[in-house]
C-alpha cells in the first residue's frame, strides 16, 4: 500500500476523517481513451475533467503537486494548458504572462526557459508556493499509467511538437487534444489521427462539418458549451458515436459551478451525467466527484480501467 504523500496529507487535513484516502486512483486508458468513454457510457458512468488540474489552497493551477493530490480524491481527467518558451521549452501555462501564477513576471512569448524554471508557483490567494512550473514532459512523465490528459494549446504552443511530446512519452492513447476552430481540429487529425479531438458543438451540423474536414465520428468529442443542457443533443452525438463533454466551469458568478457552491445544489452534476453528459468540466472536481459517487455515477476500481494504487 502507497503511503500518503506530504502534499495529499496537506489538502486532506480539513476534510472529514472518514473522507481520508490514503490511496491514489488511477484511470488506464487501454487500449485508448475511446475505449474508456465508452465503456463509462456503456456502464452509467461520468468522468469528471479536472480545469487546470484542480488547483487547491497551496496546490497551484497547472502543477503536477495539485494533480496528484486530485487523483487521491477522485478518479479524474486533467485538463492542462500548454505554452511554449521562445527558446523552444513546452511547459504549462494558462495565461500570457507569467505575473498572475507565478512569483515573476513577464510575457510568456518572450521569457526564455531559464528564467520560467527558476520561478515558484503562486495559489490562487496568491500564496507562493514551493512548487516550480512543470515542463510538459515532466508532466507526460507524470500522467503515465496515472490518467487521462486534455490539452489545451495555447497561442505560443506548437501542435507538431507537442504531438511529438506526446508520442515520446508513448501516451498518445491518453490524451484528448484541444481544437477552437474546424480549422484547427483538421490540423491536429492531419498531424495525429490516432488521438481523440474536443471540438465546439452546438448541434448536429458541427459534427458534420468536421467530418467533412476529415474527422471521423469516433475521433471527436464534442465541448457542448457551459450553459445549457441539450439532451437531445446529447442523445444524436451518442448515436452517432460522438462523446458529450459538457463545462460548469468559469470564473463568473453565473458560472454553473458558483451557482451549484451559491445554492447548496452539487446533486445537479449526477443530473448533468443522467442527461447524457459523459465528461464533466469543472472548477469543482471534488464536489462533482462526490455528486456522481452518490448517485452512483462515478466510476469505482475495477470499472473501465479505474484503479487504486
Amino acid at each position: 500500500m502507497k503511503k500518503m504523500t506530504f502534499i495529499a496529507a496537506m489538502v486532506l487535513c480539513t476534510a472529514p476523517l472518514q473522507a481520508l484516502e490514503t490511496l491514489q486512483w488511477q484511470i488506464n486508458a487501454a487500449p485508448s481513451v475511446s475505449d474508456t468513454l465508452d465503456c463509462m457510457e456503456e456502464g452509467g458512468f461520468t468522468l469528471i475533467s479536472a480545469h487546470r488540474g484542480g488547483p487547491t489552497p497551496g496546490l497551484p493551477e497547472n502543477s503536477i503537486p495539485a494533480m496528484d493530490a486530485m487523483l487521491y480524491a477522485a478518479p479524474a481527467i486533467m485538463e492542462v494548458d500548454v505554452a511554449q518558451s521562445p527558446d523552444g521549452v513546452h511547459y504549462l501555462m494558462h495565461d500570457r504572462s507569467l505575473d498572475r501564477t507565478t512569483n515573476g513576471e513577464g510575457d510568456v512569448a518572450t521569457t526564455p526557459w531559464e528564467v520560467v524554471e527558476q520561478l515558484y508557483l503562486v495559489d490562487e490567494a496568491g500564496w507562493r508556493t514551493p512548487y516550480r512550473v512543470p515542463t510538459f514532459e515532466e508532466t507526460l512523465e507524470w500522467a503515465k499509467g496515472h490518467t487521462i490528459l486534455q490539452i489545451d494549446f495555447k497561442r505560443t504552443s506548437d501542435f507538431a511538437e507537442v504531438i511529438a511530446l506526446v508520442r515520446a512519452a508513448e501516451m498518445a492513447d491518453s490524451v484528448i487534444l484541444i481544437a477552437y476552430t474546424v480549422e484547427a481540429a483538421k490540423r491536429l487529425h492531419t498531424l495525429a489521427p490516432e488521438m481523440l479531438i474536443s471540438a465546439g458543438v452546438d448541434d448536429a451540423g458541427d459534427v458534420e462539418l468536421l467530418q467533412s474536414a476529415g474527422i471521423p465520428a469516433d475521433r471527436i468529442v464534442a465541448f457542448t458549451g457551459t450553459r445549457t443542457l441539450r439532451p437531445d443533443l446529447y442523445a444524436q452525438l451518442d448515436e452517432g458515436d460522438v462523446e458529450v463533454i459538457f463545462g460548469t466551469l468559469g470564473r463568473s458568478p453565473r458560472s454553473l459551478d458558483n451557482l451549484f457552491a451559491q445554492h447548496g445544489t452539487d446533486e445537479r452534476y449526477a443530473e448533468l451525467g443522467q442527461s447524457g453528459v459523459d465528461i464533466i468540466a469543472t472548477d469543482r472536481p471534488r464536489a462533482a466527484a462526490r455528486a456522481l459517487k452518490a448517485a452512483e455515477r462515478l466510476p469505482q476500481e475495477g470499472q473501465c480501467g479505474v484503479s487504486r494504487d
